[in-house]
């Protein structure tokens, strides 16, 4: 690549990952060598750790990189480069390098793995120039990932051939992560999706309604990178998640009187209106990430309150701030409580989150298989609040034993880590109440696929929020539940995703204002 189409994949990753700072830059445009590069900017070694090398034939686009046949013999070395004083893991490297093209002392240095390549190539004299190939931005990567002391994606890459006397040495590509060697303060924060198995009372009789029941989910995650500006912008997500993030940033702002903006790049989100509760979760991390810019310190239930979320169902806020399994007391209601009518979230603003009263961590070795499937009718907004008042109130003897299966069955179940006994629980709740209702407004390939999962043998399985989303939950991973969902749901796409629960809720990451920073902690 030149450098005019250099420039300008540059701009287009910036829409992506938002402003590169110019160390970023120069690592993903440099014809030099990273390794002595980084250790200019450091000033300490940089040393090598070798993940793996084999001698293999390559693949047909490294072949054609190198110019070489796809039978040919190179070795294949991964490796990560590292700051030799603090042991920070700073690029992720794979290379191919075609024997027949090395002579014998640098193929010995080559394959003893220890040594970076630039040094190698000053050792043995090597007149050589980069040709940069390709750059651009990668979600994240679990391999990658890993090797980078588990840094979280999404990561910036480029390919580069290594030219010598006009015939290729080598193919290399290397990564490191979006939020390194940006010389400001930044906050990466990642939050966990939910299942909302259903809300308790939408009678009221006692006078309380709503009542959440809900497992906070590993897998989907929103994850946001923010950093302090002038201005307020959001980067990253489709028009919808970009404008509620900047609706919940504005609001943070303005209840705390802060100057100045923020930049927020969206990485990843869930799909929304689905029953994952994106919403919520996006909104609390945006909030979260400006309380972490300013050093304030807000509770997620005041968070919620000011970005107008947790309204009816407390279980994404408790699942944002606690995770694991989570019961919510609902609101007082009547002409002097909280909620005077029935209505979701979403037109609840300005409530107080409703209050934990049950929180207890989820087995981890219970397996959590979400079903997307990719359908028109979605329930919500002004749908969600006809809903509510065309269904509401329901039989208060619906409400009684839905509570009784949630403290004699559910609970139990999850405290004792009895699978049949909690599995018992949500399937019965599936034809009780509100979300006996819930199920019913859907197609009816909802209710048939829950129906299926149960006949292929999952302890339990049902409907999240108001869906499409479908789960089912097995403490073994040896059903076969893509074919079964596949089967049952014929020519209609869907998404499907294993998971667990997340036990720790949401967690924030924060990297120094030095162009190294420490592998993200929480």
């Amino acid at each position: 690549m030149t450098a005019g189409p250099l420039r300008e994949r540059i701009r287009e990753i910036e829409k992506e990952t938002g402003y590169l700072s110019p160390l970023q830059t120069i690592l993903l445009l440099t014809d030099g060598s990273v390794t002595t590069l980084l250790e200019a900017i450091s000033g300490d070694e940089v040393s090598v750790t070798t993940l793996s090398q084999v001698v293999a034939t390559p693949g047909k686009d490294v072949a054609s990189a190198l110019e070489i046949g796809t039978t040919e013999m190179v070795n294949h070395r991964t490796v990560v480069l590292k700051n030799s004083r603090t042991g920070e893991a700073l690029v992720y490297a794979v290379s191919y390098t075609p024997l027949l093209r090395l002579e014998p002392g640098f193929k010995d240095d080559l394959m003893r793995a220890d040594t970076p390549i630039g040094k190698i190539l000053k050792k043995h004299a090597i007149e050589s120039r980069r040709e940069i190939l390709k750059i651009g931005v990668r979600e994240s990567d679990n391999i990658i990932s890993l090797g980078l002391g588990n840094r979280s994606g999404p990561f910036l890459f480029r390919s580069y051939k290594i030219i010598r006397a006009r015939e290729p040495l080598m193919f290399i590509e290397e990564f490191f992560p979006a939020s390194s060697f940006t010389g400001e303060q930044r906050v990466v924060i990642e939050s966990p999706s939910r299942l909302h198995l259903g809300l308790i009372d939408l009678n009221g009789t006692l006078g309380r309604v709503d009542g959440g029941i809900g497992i906070a989910l590993d897998h989907p995650r929103t994850v946001i990178e923010a950093c302090r500006t002038g201005s307020l912008t959001v980067l990253g997500g489709d028009d919808e998640s970009n404008a509620r993030a900047k609706r919940a940033a504005e609001a943070v702002i303005s209840r705390f009187g802060l100057r100045g903006g923020a930049q927020i790049v969206i990485h990843t989100t869930p799909p929304g209106h689905v029953g994952l509760g994106s919403g919520t979760a996006l909104s609390l991390t945006v909030a979260r990430a400006i309380c972490e810019l300013h050093g304030l310190s807000a509770k997620a239930g005041e968070l919620a309150k000011i970005v107008g979320r947790g309204g009816t169902s407390g279980i994404g806020t408790a699942a944002f701030e606690y995770g694991g399994f989570i019961l919510d007391g609902g609101h007082a209601f009547g002409a002097h409580g909280e909620k005077k009518d029935f209505r979701p979230s979403s037109t609840s603003a300005g409530l107080n989150p409703a209050p934990v009263i049950a929180r207890h961590p989820f087995p981890d070795d219970w397996q959590i298989h979400i079903i997307v499937p990719s359908l028109d009718r979605l329930v919500s907004g002004n749908l969600e609040e006809e809903f509510f008042r065309e269904s509401c109130p329901v039989p208060i003897g619906e409400v009684r034993e839905t509570c009784h299966e949630v403290v004699m069955r559910m609970i139990p179940g999850i405290v004792e880590k009895d699978i049949e006994l909690f599995g018992t629980a949500v399937n019965r709740i599936q034809e009780l109440g509100f979300k006996r209702l819930e199920i019913a407004r859907q197609p009816p390939l909802i209710p048939a696929l829950i129906a299926g999962l149960k006949e292929a043998g999952v302890p339990c399985a049902g409907m999240s929020s108001f869906g499409p989303v479908v789960f089912a939950i097995t403490d073994a991973g040896c059903l076969d539940l893509e074919s079964e969902t596949k089967d049952i749901l014929g020519d209609v796409p869907c998404r499907i995703l294993r998971t667990k629960a997340n036990n720790h809720g949401a967690s924030v990451h924060r990297t120094k204002s030095s162009p190294f920073i420490d592998p993200l902690s929480s």
